[in-house]
């Protein structure tokens, strides 16, 4: 099974081509990146069956839908559109997943980690 890792960052990346401050970049990187980049900092139990398939099923779904390694190579509009189902997604608590931070604790948005990355995913969207 190919593994979803990199050692590269294309110059399309969400965090090179926008102003991020380190604290979001931070909590994007914890919450974000495993599923939603081309590299997965893969846990000691993916080398188990059947999670390896399970795993892989949701990183290939997740970066179907986003992957901030290609943000730039999305049209303006098509960003507007992923930054505001990220921040829809955020805010109901829909994303991270719940079978992710169930293992992940520091996935997990506090409320002031939550208002801190939609306004500056909401300021992003205006500045478009």
């Amino acid at each position: 099974m190919e593994r979803n890792q990199s050692d590269s960052v294309p110059k399309t990346d969400f965090m090179l081509v926008n102003d991020v401050p380190s604290d979001i970049q931070n909590k994007l990187q914890v919450s974000c990146y495993d599923c939603h980049s081309n590299n997965t900092q893969y846990p000691w139990y993916n080398k188990v069956q059947p999670v390896a398939w399970f795993l892989e099923g949701h990183i290939k779904e997740g970066k179907a839908e986003l992957n901030f390694n290609e943000w730039d190579s999305l049209s303006s509009r098509r960003k507007a559109s992923k930054l505001r189902s990220i921040i829809k997604q955020i805010e109901s608590g829909e994303m991270p997943m719940a079978s992710y931070t169930l293992i992940h604790k520091e996935a997990t948005f506090s409320e002031e980690e939550t208002q801190k990355v939609v306004k500056y995913m909401e300021n992003l969207k205006d500045s478009l």
